[in-house]
């Protein structure tokens, strides 16, 4: 028999706002932090275990007893005014996560509101001022080992640069402008990870860091959005602020295994590393490769650009599940191992195909067509 206290909740819990998350937006939020007056997911509830019950205190909404005051904390606050108090000051280069994010922006999102109460004194958001200078790890370009290296943001340069000692100059010189930032706990390893990736000599090029300290790899994720917003705003001053975010640094849309074969009908089938960032869809022949072997542009439909499947064999027995990337230049000959892997391939390419071309994704279509004309050019007159 349900209890009147478990009544009250259930009740409290269907209510808007309260019926997701309050830090990531799940569904049915099944805990609570009864101190703070809050609905909460499993998994941001682990979080708030893990910061103490001086900050949060956390039970289940139907397993644990459950007093009168702390049902009444939970009908007083609730999450729209938790919301309104702890993200009051949220800014606007912030990314706030979704169920679906890694865990180290999850973690450093419920610790900034409610364990540093970053967005309610916005003087300890320290990755707004455009400039940053710390150690990170970074894997060797020849070699899988991470060494100690220091990177130094500037806003006003338009660069994220970074030394092998310190006092020297900088190794590697990166354009914010044209740099892209993503979580990669999964494919570096390390919980506290991104890669970078840019644009060096006209090829797309990776860099992998990571730091022990989770919040101040989360700095440098943040400060490096918002050194890019700032020149966005700099560079499109009557762009809505709305629409500079949309093209703030973005996860990859997708990245796994696909086989791929040449142009033409005796190629053999490789196994790539594929990741689609943006328009960009590089290949590699392992995940953490510091260059793509090829990046494919995907243009718009409107200028020839579409997907087609094959349900027909492709000679290739390790992935049967093909599909043709057409391009105005070249079709590319690709296949999936399963069913489910294609499709997820063919919605996020497709949405792309779609999605209107920005002045920045024309700039990068010429870079990379004057890459593949250089590259043509060198093959024919040196006879390969």
């Amino acid at each position: 028999m349900v209890d009147h206290n478990e009544k009250l909740l259930q009740e409290l819990q269907k209510k808007s706002g309260n019926n997701v998350c309050a830090d990531c937006g799940s569904e049915d939020p099944d805990w609570a932090s009864y101190n703070l007056g809050i609905f909460i997911c499993m998994r941001c509830a682990s979080i708030h275990r893990s910061m103490g019950a001086h900050i949060s205190k956390v039970k289940h909404l139907e397993l644990d007893r459950w007093e009168d005051s702390q049902v009444q904390r939970m009908k007083e606050v609730g999450n729209v005014a938790a919301k309104n108090k702890y993200e009051e000051r949220v800014p606007p280069c912030y990314r706030r996560p979704t169920k679906n994010d890694p865990q180290v922006l999850i973690e450093q999102w419920i610790r900034a509101k409610y364990e540093r109460e970053e967005f309610c004194h916005p003087e300890r958001q320290s990755y707004l001022s455009g400039s940053m200078e710390g150690f990170l790890m970074k894997r060797g370009k020849e070699d899988s080992r991470y060494q100690r290296r220091k990177f130094v943001l500037n806003e006003n340069e338009d660069t994220l640069k970074y030394h092998v000692k310190e006092n020297k100059e900088p190794k590697g010189v990166l354009r914010l402008s044209e740099l892209n930032v993503a979580f990669a706990p999964a494919k570096i390893g390390h919980m506290n990870s991104m890669q970078l990736t840019f644009m060096k000599d006209g090829s797309t090029r990776h860099i992998y860091v990571y730091h022990e300290d989770p919040e101040v790899i989360n700095c440098w994720y943040m400060a490096i959005r918002c050194a890019k917003l700032h020149l966005l705003q700099v560079a499109f001053p009557s762009t809505p602020q709305s629409d500079l975010i949309l093209r703030l640094p973005k996860d990859f849309a997708r990245e796994g295994w696909l086989w791929k074969t040449g142009p033409r009908s005796s190629d053999a089938h490789r196994r790539r590393w594929f990741t689609l960032d943006n328009r960009k869809l590089m290949y590699h022949d392992e995940p953490l490769d510091a260059y793509p072997k090829g990046e494919i542009f995907i243009g718009h439909e409107s200028n020839g650009y579409c997907i087609k499947v094959s349900n027909t064999g492709n000679g290739c027995k390790d992935a049967r599940f093909s599909f043709h990337v057409v391009t105005p230049e070249r079709t590319y000959c690709l296949a999936a191992t399963t069913h489910e892997d294609r499709a997820g391939w063919l919605a996020v390419i497709q949405q792309t195909i779609k999605r209107p071309l920005t002045p920045q994704d024309s700039t990068i279509e010429a870079t990379l067509v004057r890459k593949r004309t250089s590259s043509n050019s060198i093959s024919i007159f040196s006879g390969r």
